[in-house]
C-alpha cells in the first residue's frame, strides 16, 4: 500500500473538501460584501441626485457629444453612463477586494492551515476560493447596470439609446448592447482579478493585496497615458478597457474588444498559474 493510499481516509473524497457553497456562504456573511454591495447600489441614486442638481449635461455647445451629454435620455443611455463612470476604477475596488482578500484574510485570521489540515488540498482551496471571488465580482458589476437601468428608467423613461456618434437604437437592442459591455468589462478586468489573487496568495496582509491591485492598475492607466511608449502600451490591459465603446455604435465593432479581452486573459492565465505553483510550495504557518 503507497503512502498516499495509505494516509487517505475511508470515504474520503479531495473533489468534496470545501464545497462552493460552503465557500459563498463564508463570503456572503463578511461584512465588505454589504458594503460594496451597498456604495454599487446607491452609486445611481447618487448621479440622479447630481443631475438633478446641476441639470442636464449638454456637450452641444462645443460642437462634440459625449456619453456622458446624453446620460439623461433614456434609461439605457443612464445605464451606460454608469457604466462610463465607475468602469475605470471603481468597479475595479470589488474585484481587487472579492479576489485579494479570499486567502490572504485566511492567513490574517490564523485559520488557513486549519483549512489544510481538514483536509483541503491545496490546490482545491484555491480553485474554491477563486470560483467564489470571481462570481461575486461578475455580482458586483452585474449589480450596478441593473440597478442604474431601473433607477434611470424611473427617472429618466424607458427609450432608445442615443449613440453619441449620431443615431440611436431600439430599446429591445439596448438590453443586448449594455450585456455585451458588460460582458467586456468582467472579462477586462480578469487580470486584476488574477493579480489581487496571486497577491493574496504570497502574503498575509488582505489590504496588501488588495491594495497592490489597485495600485498597479492605477500605474497601468498612467503608463497608458504615456504616448510616447507608442505600440507598447498595445500589451498594457488598461490600454483596452474602453474598448467597449464600440459595442455602443450604430454597427458593433469587435475587433478592439478582441483584443483587449485576450490580453487581461493572457495576463490573467499567468498570474493565475504562479498562484497556484507558489501557493503549492508555501510553507503555510498561519
Amino acid at each position: 500500500m503507497t503512502a498516499t493510499a495509505g494516509a487517505a481516509a475511508p470515504g474520503y473524497r479531495p473533489r468534496r473538501t470545501l464545497p462552493l457553497r460552503v465557500e459563498a456562504r463564508r463570503q456572503l456573511r463578511r461584512r465588505r460584501t454589504l458594503v460594496v454591495g451597498t456604495i454599487l447600489t446607491l452609486l445611481p441614486f447618487v448621479l440622479v441626485v447630481a443631475f438633478a442638481i446641476g441639470g442636464d449635461p449638454d456637450g452641444r455647445g462645443n460642437g462634440r457629444i459625449s456619453l456622458m451629454d446624453t446620460a439623461t435620455a433614456s434609461g439605457g443611455n443612464f445605464a451606460a453612463t454608469t457604466l462610463f463612470v465607475s468602469a475605470g476604477f471603481l468597479l475595479v475596488i470589488p474585484v481587487a477586494l472579492f479576489c485579494g482578500d479570499t486567502v490572504a484574510a485566511e492567513a490574517s485570521w490564523s485559520s488557513l492551515r486549519y483549512l489544510l489540515a481538514a483536509p483541503v488540498p491545496r490546490s482545491r482551496l484555491l480553485l474554491s476560493k477563486l470560483t467564489v471571488a470571481l462570481l461575486f465580482s461578475a455580482a458586483a458589476m452585474l449589480l450596478l447596470p441593473l440597478v442604474a437601468l431601473a433607477v434611470g428608467t424611473a427617472a429618466y423613461g424607458w427609450g432608445p439609446l442615443q449613440l453619441p456618434t449620431g443615431g440611436a437604437l431600439p430599446a429591445g437592442e439596448t438590453v443586448v448592447r449594455l450585456a455585451v459591455v458588460v460582458g467586456y468589462v468582467f472579462v477586462s478586468q480578469l487580470v486584476t482579478a488574477a493579480l489581487a489573487f496571486w497577491l493574496s496568495t504570497v502574503t498575509d496582509a488582505p489590504l496588501g493585496a488588495v491594495g497592490g491591485a489597485v495600485g498597479l492598475t492605477i500605474v497601468g492607466n498612467v503608463l497608458d497615458q504615456v504616448t510616447a511608449l507608442g505600440d507598447w502600451r498595445d500589451v498594457l490591459p488598461t490600454h483596452w478597457q474602453y474598448a467597449w465603446a464600440d459595442a455602443l455604435q450604430p454597427r458593433m465593432e469587435w475587433s478592439g474588444m478582441i483584443q483587449g479581452a485576450s490580453v487581461s486573459v493572457a495576463y490573467a492565465l499567468v498570474l493565475g498559474a504562479l498562484a497556484f505553483r507558489g501557493f503549492a510550495r508555501k510553507d503555510v504557518v498561519s
